[in-house]
């Protein structure tokens, strides 16, 4: 039986992929669990984890080169995909040096030990998915962007600490690809979102706010930063899915690819979807807060994923709405199980 490793494991976008490998693959699932990572996302999957049902934890951290070497070492996955970050572009203008220090000397950390368990077992080959962002290509101005989109070798101009992060990511990726012929893939995913979305992402606050208000918690405003920023959206479950075949269909060793969705509109617009969709939209007012802004924003997020699909066959199939309806819900369902929580 194959064996899929997973960092970020109890992040949105590793539960997903973890639902998807279950009932799409007989594989094995391993993640990587922080000693002190919150298993919410991943609560559904206890009782298989328990009972060693394909799903199986680790205790451990990327920054953590010892822990790294023995799961590693031992487990010698298939298939490796390494989605762990500190993911938040706003908590990097606070906290630049641990979104640094995570995002690239982490992802050094986990292709390092892949590549010395490589050099004492020749037979030993995994194929490894290294998550990079579309973050990478910043603020693009509107004269420059592509009209296709923004393509793979568009140049990269981050525009936070977490984006120049995920820029070393990217070419982390890419080195260990060509320096040591391993088999690393790197992408650029561009907006996904939907059930289990963290609170820090604008479309995932405002669906719990919204949530909040019809729940009588807060009053029937909402705070919101940047709503002019233009972003192309894509569903989660799609994202996964398109992970697993950029790992299963044809791998090429080095390659980058960028994956979004087809549906683009500004963040203003993806806030009124939002509140359309509630039981108290003729009530609700919106306000900016100024902590909700960036210092610099990345406002131009349309991709050009021609490459990827042309490779796989890959495309969105789950419609924008329907990914807000769900994400509403997945925050309304929260809450009315939490009660009281904080805003953002």
């Amino acid at each position: 039986m194959k064996k899929a490793f997973i960092t970020g494991f109890t992040g949105m976008v590793g539960s997903h992929l973890t639902d998807y490998l279950l009932e799409h693959t007989d594989w094995e699932i391993h993640g990587l669990l922080r000693w002190r990572s919150p298993l919410d996302n991943v609560s559904h999957l206890l009782e298989r984890v328990n009972e060693e049902d394909r799903v199986f934890l680790h205790y451990g951290d990327i920054n953590d080169e010892a822990s790294m070497h023995h799961i590693l070492s031992q487990l010698k996955p298939d298939y490796v995909f390494h989605l762990a970050a500190q993911s938040y572009p706003l908590t990097s203008f606070d906290s630049p040096v641990e979104t640094l220090n995570t995002n690239i000397v982490g992802t050094c950390r986990v292709l390092e030990t892949l590549r010395i368990i490589m050099q004492t077992d020749s037979s030993y080959k995994p194929v490894i998915h290294v998550c990079a962002s579309s973050e990478v290509f910043g603020k693009i101005p509107k004269e420059k962007k592509p009209e296709t989109g923004i393509h793979e070798d568009c140049p990269f101009h981050p525009a936070s600490p977490y984006a120049i992060s995920k820029v070393g990511t990217d070419l982390l990726g890419r080195y260990y690809a060509e320096a040591y012929g391993m088999t690393v893939m790197t992408t650029r995913m561009f907006t996904h979102t939907g059930p289990r979305r963290g609170d820090v992402f604008h479309e995932s606050t405002f669906a719990k706010q919204i949530a909040l208000i019809e729940a009588g918690l807060i009053p029937p405003v909402v705070k919101v930063g940047n709503l002019d920023s233009l972003r192309t959206y894509a569903d989660v479950r799609d994202a996964v899915r398109a992970y697993y075949m950029l790992v299963t269909m044809n791998p090429i060793p080095g390659e980058y690819y960028n994956i979004g969705g087809s549906y683009t509109c500004t963040v203003g617009d993806t806030l009124h979807t939002l509140i359309n969709m509630s039981t108290m939209k003729n009530q609700i007012k919106v306000e900016t807060d100024p902590e909700r802004l960036r210092p610099i924003d990345a406002d131009l997020q349309v991709p050009d994923c021609r490459k990827f699909k042309e490779h796989t066959g890959w495309k969105p199939e789950i419609p924008f709405e329907q990914t807000m309806e769900d994400l509403l819900n997945y925050w309304r369902e929260k809450i009315k199980k939490m009660g009281v929580t904080l805003t953002r």
